[in-house]
């Protein structure tokens, strides 16, 4: 069974920076691609960041190039999105996400998410 657990979330201000993290267990990294995307109420679901430890390819939406940055720890099973320099429109639920093949394919299972609230 594959589950991926979202943490990380929480208030911050405007300008400031959060780590997201999500443990994935029943994949293999050297399979999957695992990313991350957010949705806020009323918005179209917007895929933000994604990361292949096989080649260790990446991909950054252009609303958080130079802002974000997607690593993964192998190890752990864990892929974490450092956001800095956030502003009121990264306000979102963010949930992480798995692909069979690669980044730009179909992506098959996600998280419950953790939410990153509007900052003051």
């Amino acid at each position: 069974e594959v589950q991926l657990v979202e943490s990380g979330g929480g208030l911050v201000q405007a300008g400031g920076s959060l780590r997201l993290s999500c443990r994935v267990s029943g994949v293999s990294f050297d399979d999957y691609a695992i990313g991350w995307f957010r949705q806020a109420p009323g918005k179209e679901r917007e895929e933000v960041s994604c990361i292949r430890s096989l080649d260790n390819r990446t991909y950054y939406a252009d609303s958080v190039k130079g802002r974000f940055s997607i690593t993964s720890d192998n190890a752990k099973n864990t892929v974490y999105v450092q956001m800095n320099s956030l502003k009121a429109e990264d306000t979102a639920e963010y949930y992480c996400e798995t692909y069979p093949v690669a980044c730009s394919g179909p992506y098959d299972n996600w998280g419950k998410g953790t939410q990153v609230p509007a900052s003051s």
